[in-house]
């Protein structure tokens, strides 16, 4: 499949939360961001963990401890309609409002990942408020906790915070985003404009979509998103994509906007389940996470070339020690085609630091292939 042209959407600005009379209050927060995007096919995919993960405290139940192949929170129900899915699923999401300084800072979502209250979000969801921001978290039959961050993954996009004080919640299921097919049935739930609890359903329209968020180099994500048409607007941010077995495949993290109009336009962004679950894992054991590094600095060329061209190897990294030099071009990543370095990047952060890959470059007009194992930001200097 021939890889999409780049387009550019700027990142919409937070809208400050308005309070409505009456029961609740409704934050109109805008917490999903806008994206660079391109295009590609082929990425890599993470297996459930293995038994060198941790293990959960007894009585608790994890998302991310496989239970005799079952993840926790999965029933033997089988695939039904949306209407099926939401039931199952709700219980398992959480609207977060973030307080900062001045006050109430915009609401997004999350998804439960142990009985005792840990939850999977996005960064720039707890991020919102800024330096010494309180969270609070709304779970679905409308009781509320105060939460902790236990750590946060800016180069991702994700973080897990802690409810306080709770025990006995529904941990979702988490599924394999390997497994998902363009056109396939999905659902998006969360909590657009602080709506809570709302559900809208779509397909998955591409795999393995490079894209870019954030509006400044010094806080960009590069993430390998599964897109979808599900309707997803601000406040959707750290929320799941569901298939329709109820298993979470992506937590939603973006949106393309078009002119003023920053709502859903068809084209939303998750990042897939496989890449968060480690990042996850991490977070909760240290509290931080380490990314795969070819070693390389890459731009795109600018004379229409397509691929990621190298423009600096680091002495000593992966791709020093399998030969690659400055001036070549990438062109393929495995069987997974690079038309620009947005694409490189993107598809490199779906794998782990240990992981062998195969680079296809390109150097004074012949083709060549390097082996290469993928080094840890963990030992950069």
């Amino acid at each position: 499949m021939p890889p999409a042209e780049t387009a550019v959407f700027a990142a919409p600005a937070s809208t400050p939360p308005e309070k409505k009379a009456g029961r609740g209050r409704m934050l109109l927060a805008g917490l999903a961001i806008g994206a660079v995007l391109g295009g590609g096919s082929g990425a890599a995919a993470y297996s459930w963990l293995d038994e060198d993960s941790p293990a959960s405290q007894e009585g608790v139940q994890s998302s991310l401890t496989p239970n005799n192949g079952t993840p926790a929170g999965s029933t033997d129900s089988p695939r039904g309609g949306v209407e099926a899915v939401a039931e199952q699923v709700l219980p398992s999401v959480v609207s977060i409002t973030v307080g900062g300084q001045m006050g109430a800072s915009g609401t997004g979502t999350g998804v439960i990942i142990s009985s005792d209250g840990e939850i999977l979000t996005n960064n720039h969801v707890v991020a919102a408020g800024g330096p010494g921001s309180a969270l609070q978290v709304t779970f679905s039959d409308g009781t509320t906790a105060e939460a902790e961050i236990i750590g946060t993954d800016p180069l991702t996009d994700l973080a897990v915070i802690q409810a306080q004080d709770v025990e006995g919640v529904t941990p979702a299921a988490l599924g394999n985003s390997a497994d998902l097919a363009v056109g396939e049935q999905v659902v998006a739930i969360g909590s657009p404009l602080g709506l809570e609890g709302t559900v809208t359903s779509g397909i998955i329209s591409a795999l393995e979509r490079p894209i870019i968020t954030g509006e400044d180099q010094s806080s960009q994500t590069f993430i390998d998103a599964i897109q979808t048409d599900a309707p997803i607007n601000r406040g959707n941010s750290g929320g799941p994509l569901v298939n329709m077995a109820g298993e979470v495949v992506g937590i939603n993290s973006a949106i393309a906007t078009s002119g003023m109009d920053t709502g859903s336009i068809g084209l939303g962004f998750s990042i897939p389940v496989d890449q968060a679950r480690p990042i996850a894992e991490e977070l909760l054991e240290t509290g931080s996470a380490t990314h795969a590094r070819i070693g390389i600095g890459v731009d795109t060329p600018r004379d229409g070339t397509r691929g990621a061209l190298v423009r600096e190897v680091e002495p000593g990294g992966s791709a020093a020690e399998a030969g690659l030099q400055e001036g070549d071009i990438i062109t393929k990543l495995n069987d997974r085609v690079v038309t620009d370095h947005i694409t490189l990047i993107a598809a490199a952060r779906s794998y782990r630091p240990g992981d062998e890959v195969t680079l296809t470059y390109v150097r004074d007009g012949a083709e060549n292939t390097a082996e290469i194992t993928l080094g840890s930001d963990a030992d950069a200097t």
